[in-house]
């Protein structure tokens, strides 16, 4: 549905995207991740048409970005950060007012505010001016009329920054419920969103794309890592994981709890706990270490950090 080769940005002598090359599937719901000045809106307002590419190419629902830019627009609900609404519309107006744009025909367009106010939980709302909204309801009218003319793509840029957890809640269900019509491109800085929502996830930093897999895929803990709990002295505990076999490292997290790595492929499980028992150490817990997100995250971007920067 989205298909991106080798997108370039610069500003004047500035690369804010550099050979950008990713794609996403229809009824995907993709997790655009990255620091502040990583490009992930520049790439956004590249393939809304918002923005035109220095070099690299795009398509959109089978239509190019620069050939074809009113068809891509055509065939996209874009929701920035900051939604650009009219406060002293109503609600009802301002949804109608977004589909004469949109080229809906007079026909169809009370019939599709109302889809959509009903789809966004704003019903209610209708005749409430945009400006009086909460905060969480102004992006339910962001959502809308993103929605309106049923786009087959959604790229959505922060769609829950701003908002108390009751209302993040209601937002991530309403975007994981799209992806049965819709194909979404989702930026975030908040990791569990992605996690929740999210069933692949797209990392860029500096420019470029350092990071693309599904979840499972990218949580799989290529490291050799356990956490223990176990109840005794410090210093004892301390002592015998020195000396057990393929220890490479180990550190305390809190009173009990550590955190110890291994070289890859050694069975370091059983050899850390019968080393435990047999000092006469009682060995409360024992798991490996999965990767989260977070995790997967501050790996790719410290390991760019030598690179040359980008906006």
């Amino acid at each position: 549905m989205i298909e991106v080769r080798g997108l370039t940005k610069y500003y004047g002598p500035i690369a804010a995207i550099e050979d950008v090359t990713f794609s996403v599937a229809k009824g995907e719901i993709i997790g655009f991740l990255g620091p502040n000045a990583a490009g992930k809106t520049t790439t956004m307002r590249i393939l809304t048409g918002f923005s035109p590419p220095t070099r690299g190419t795009a398509t959109v629902a089978g239509f190019d970005i620069t050939k074809d830019p009113i068809e891509v627009k055509r065939r996209v609900g874009y929701m920035p950060e900051s939604v650009p609404v009219y406060g002293e519309m109503v609600v009802s107006g301002f949804l109608g007012y977004v589909a004469e744009v949109k080229g809906v025909p007079r026909s169809q367009r009370k019939k599709e505010v109302a889809g959509v106010m009903e789809r966004c939980g704003l019903a209610h709302m209708a005749k409430r001016q945009v400006g009086n909204l909460s905060k969480g309801y102004r992006q339910r009218v962001g959502l809308a009329q993103a929605l309106i003319g049923n786009p087959p793509v959604l790229i959505l840029d922060e769609p829950t920054v701003g908002l108390d957890p009751q209302q993040i809640i209601e937002i991530r269900q309403m975007i994981k419920s799209l992806a049965q019509e819709h194909t979404v491109l989702l930026s975030t800085h908040i990791l569990p969103e992605v996690t929740m929502v999210c069933e692949r996830v797209l990392i860029i930093n500096r420019g470029r794309i350092v990071a693309q897999d599904r979840m499972e895929n990218l949580a799989a803990d290529t490291n050799n890592v356990l956490e223990l709990d176990v109840a005794g002295p410090e210093d004892k505990v301390e002592a015998v994981l020195v000396n057990v076999p393929g220890v490479q490292s180990f550190t305390r997290e809190a009173p009990g709890r550590y955190l110890v790595e291994g070289s890859p492929g050694a069975d370091l499980g059983p050899s850390a706990a019968a080393a435990l028992v047999e000092a006469n150490l009682r060995l409360r817990s024992l798991q490996k270490r999965s990767r989260t997100l977070e995790d997967i995250f501050i790996g790719v971007v410290s390991a760019e950090e030598g690179g040359p920067a980008h906006a």
